[in-house]
């Protein structure tokens, strides 16, 4: 079904919400501006991570994160009708294509970067060639699938954009990898291809079994036994420690199991959300935006994470449009909350110098890699700002 364009204004936004609504609607439409004045800066280059001035370093053609900046610029298509919008997203295409020509561009990341590219193109458009790419991306994706551990091998042990031990990275899942299960549903319900529902459901029935702790904080990663699918162990690779708490994960799991409750009908995955939003929250405290690891030996003085709180904030709203009223509410003053917080410390919106829309984003801590932009952080905090007002209409 052709997503067709909308106003900037809300949707269909509960009544409860409506206190927000101005608020939300100007950072909108604020970032959509954004978009627009920097796209001569930016041309068809996708951004990767923030530099000190606040401009962007670029992705190289097959990182994680090149499907970021289209995706913003495919939600400005559609909300604005605007044609510039629709040309610099479609200008990317060409990117997508190389990564299906390199095995080793291809990893589990698959699902991001072609559901906010090549299935959104499909989704505005539909031109033919946006999702062949995509059918073709959900089929590698699918390959990843390892039935014996139910799971989808995340990492390649040779990826294009640096090594990675064989010893670490097989057998092993991580919490982004919720993210990118959209791809195969939509793989589904374009083909009715069984399989493409049985692996994605295979690994939300693992993650959420083996990432989700009983006190429903999660890990980072889990591996298996590459063999036998044997589980093994948690560990972390971007938070604290294999104990802790990583916050953009709990944040990636959030949205992931909203999104798969949203597109099965499963209430197990519902109920995960739920359970991981209430312990994000309890976990939070007063904080205004999410501490990089919620167990930091001391949070007072820890980097923030600007993208954890965007993802989580989308992710709520999400969850709250699946529950009655009742709890709607309270799901939607939470996330309201966390865009707030996004507001008073993080927005760039405003400012003409800043390439993107939040500071104050962690990439990689432990790597050095904090208090930056992020281009995905930005493309989540456009996503939440829409569902906020409303909007239904994504490409997940």
């Amino acid at each position: 079904m052709k997503i067709e364009t909308s106003s900037y204004f809300a949707a269909s936004v509960p009544a409860a919400a409506t206190s927000h609504v101005d608020r939300h609607q100007a950072a909108l439409v604020r970032s959509v501006e954004k978009l627009r004045t920097t796209m001569p800066i930016i041309g068809i280059r996708n951004p990767k991570i923030g530099l000190s001035d606040n401009g962007w370093a670029y992705c190289s053609p097959y990182d994680w994160v090149v499907s970021f900046h289209a995706g913003q610029l495919w939600l400005a298509s559609q909300l604005t009708g605007d044609p510039t919008f629709l040309n610099a997203a479609r200008a990317r295409r060409s990117i997508f294509r190389g990564i299906l020509a390199h095995r080793r561009a291809q990893d589990h990341d698959l699902g991001f970067q072609f559901s906010l590219s090549c299935v959104a193109e499909w989704l505005m458009t539909g031109e033919k060639e946006p999702r062949a790419l995509a059918l073709e991306a959900a089929n590698l994706l699918l390959g990843r699938y390892r039935p014996e551990g139910r799971y989808l091998q995340a990492w390649n042990a040779q990826p294009a954009h640096g090594g990675m031990r064989a010893d670490f990275a097989n057998g092993r899942i991580i919490a982004d990898t919720m993210q990118n299960l959209a791809l195969l549903y939509w793989a589904y319900g374009e083909t009715g291809r069984a399989d493409f529902r049985e692996a994605a459901d295979g690994h939300a029935d693992t993650t959420l079994k083996h990432l989700v702790r009983d006190d429903d904080t999660s890990f980072h990663t889990f591996l298996f036994d590459p063999s036998t699918g044997d589980a093994l162990r948690g560990e972390t690779h971007q938070g604290h420690a294999d104990s802790s708490c990583w916050s953009r994960g709990q944040a990636w799991l959030i949205h992931g199991f909203a999104q798969c409750a949203r597109v099965t009908g499963n209430r197990t995955y519902l109920d995960a959300a739920r359970r991981l939003a209430a312990k994000a929250e309890q976990l939070m405290g007063s904080d205004l935006v999410p501490v990089w690891d919620y167990d930091v030996p001391d949070p007072k003085y820890a980097p923030r994470d600007s993208s954890a709180g965007a993802i989580m904030a989308a992710g709520i709203y999400m969850l709250a449009d699946q529950c009655d009223a009742e709890e709607a509410q309270v799901w939607r003053g939470f996330a309201d909350r966390l865009i707030a917080g996004l507001l008073d410390t993080c927005d760039l919106t405003g400012d003409p110098a800043a390439l993107g829309l939040l500071a104050h984003g962690a990439a990689h801590v432990g790597s050095g890699y904090s208090d930056t932009m992020l281009p995905y952080g930005d493309y989540y905090f456009m996503e939440a700002l829409m569902r906020s007002l409303g909007h239904t209409q994504f490409f997940w």
